[in-house]
């Protein structure tokens, strides 16, 4: 059975007939009787044919002569009765009215009419319900708000190379460099834990295990140069971009320079650090304190406080002037004319703030709910005097432990009140008794026992102390710092 396929025309021999291969293709091709054609066909030419296909190739049958173009456009037939030119007529109807649809149409004809009485041409004010337009409503007065502030580029992170590191290790012989990049991993205790799981994976597999001291000795030996080449990627890095970095990371940079600076060189990049921190410190310091001022300025009072308890120097004190505008601003939030939700917001801002003990609300909530309470209470220990002004007794708060909470001694009770003189006399030693019962009842101090277990096991390895000390000393002092941000505002005086 014949397939039609559309075959391009490709050149004309002079037997008669034509070769041709598919539209758009280069396979299938062949060659068909020139006489299949119509008049005028020429080389170029795309036509319908019908195609035998079997096993010695494609032969054409019948070549379809191609579409006439058509030179007036498709038009639709509409078959039906004839219509006149005045049948062609389009009407539209017209909506009902409200009367029409109620069955009141009998007021066209007067008859309902003249019981409702003339209306006269009242004015149309008179006629509304409130005899009020929107137009003369009274309207409160609002506040323009204040355009957002730009937001600020977020610091550069500190990424360092590997240069210095990568020269220490290619100045060490072959089989110290395992141990080397065991150390700049993690110090003695990645030693230790890569021993460890080799000396497990020999027991499984039935080898000997490998000594884990000489290797140690090895780390230990090798600990104050990889350091030191690690504090030089970082202090090169930061140096780099001095003007971008985080104050974090080149405050950790800084401070690790006490150890990891060895050499005049590294001094010396150590002392351009420490002046460009101190440079970049006073500078978003002057920034911070403009920024506190002109937020206050623009109303924005929680975004002040905010801003007050994240100081860039830590340990700086707030100006008086700005101290007590920042204070009384935070006071006049605190009134009965914003909601309860408000109000807890502020409170929690003026919480953590450096003016916390200064600040008296304008007003307190006559019926505070569930939810202002419960800010009151979690917040009772940094403002006692908003919370005794809602009920609640403050309590004392334990000395800060670390990260993990608690870890604060016990505060001890109160001494009892001593007796009057005048009211039970008693001898001296009586009352030298008395006086020293306070001191008795004080805590007792904690035994020195682990000290100087301490020191004892410190004397016996003291490489071991020594390196481990210089292990975690770039993590403290960073711990440190970044600890120093949120407790700044306790160590506020409050001028």
């Amino acid at each position: 059975m014949p397939r039609r396929i559309e075959v391009e025309l490709t050149s004309a021999r002079e037997d008669g007939t034509w070769t041709w291969r598919a539209a758009g293709a280069r396979q299938p091709k062949g060659t068909l009787d020139g006489g299949l054609l119509h008049e005028g066909a020429k080389v170029g030419d795309v036509v319908r044919a019908d195609a035998d296909f079997d096993i010695d190739g494609i032969t054409i049958t019948s070549v379809l002569a191609p579409r006439a173009e058509r030179h007036e456009p498709d038009r639709i037939e509409v078959i039906g009765r004839p219509l006149a030119d005045d049948q062609l007529v389009t009407s539209t109807l017209a909506p009902k009215r409200r009367d029409d649809r109620r069955g009141r149409g009998r007021r066209r004809d007067g008859d309902d009419g003249a019981d409702r009485g003339d209306r006269g041409d009242r004015p149309r004010r008179e006629r509304g319900r409130s005899g009020r337009s929107a137009d003369d409503r009274p309207r409160g007065e609002r506040r323009p708000r204040p355009e957002p502030a730009p937001a600020k580029p977020k610091p550069k992170r500190l990424r360092p190379g590997r240069t210095h590191r990568s020269a220490v290790l290619e100045g060490l012989p072959e089989e110290e460099r395992p141990i080397a990049e065991q150390v700049l991993r993690g110090g003695i205790p990645a030693v230790r834990q890569a021993v460890d799981k080799q000396n497990e994976q020999a027991r499984a597999d039935g080898r000997p295990e490998v000594k884990a001291e000489p290797l140690v000795a090895i780390a230990e030996r090798l600990l104050p140069r990889l350091r030191a080449a690690e504090w030089r990627d970082r202090a090169d890095a930061a140096l780099g971009s001095l003007e971008e970095l985080d104050l974090r990371d080149l405050r950790s940079v800084v401070v690790a320079a006490d150890t990891g600076a060895r050499d005049d060189e590294a001094r010396q990049v150590a002392d351009q650090l420490r002046e460009g921190l101190n440079r970049r410190v006073e500078a978003e310091h002057a920034a911070w304190l403009a920024e506190m001022s002109e937020t206050l300025r623009d109303g924005r009072v929680v975004r002040a406080l905010r801003l007050s308890s994240r100081p860039p120097k830590a340990g700086a004190p707030l100006p008086a002037e700005l101290a007590t505008s920042l204070a009384t601003a935070a006071g006049e939030a605190l009134g009965s004319e914003v909601t309860q939700e408000r109000w807890a917001t502020v409170l929690d801002a003026v919480a953590y703030s450096p003016v916390r003990q200064q600040v008296v609300p304008a007003a307190v909530p006559a019926e505070p709910g569930d939810a202002l309470m419960a800010a009151v209470r979690k917040l009772a220990s940094r403002t006692p005097q908003i919370a005794t002004l809602f009920g609640v007794q403050p309590t004392a708060r334990s000395r800060r432990g670390g990260r993990g909470g608690g870890g604060g001694r016990a505060v001890p009770p109160p001494p009892p009140a001593d007796t009057p003189p005048a009211a039970t006399p008693a001898s001296p030693p009586a009352a030298a008794s008395d006086v020293a019962e306070p001191e008795a009842s004080a805590p007792e101090p904690e035994p020195t026992a682990p000290v100087e277990e301490q020191a004892s096991t410190a004397e016996d390895a003291p490489a071991e102390a020594s390196a481990a000390a210089a292990e975690v000393a770039v993590a403290i002092e960073t711990a440190v710092e970044e600890a120093e941000a949120p407790s700044t505002d306790e160590d506020q005086p409050s001028s």
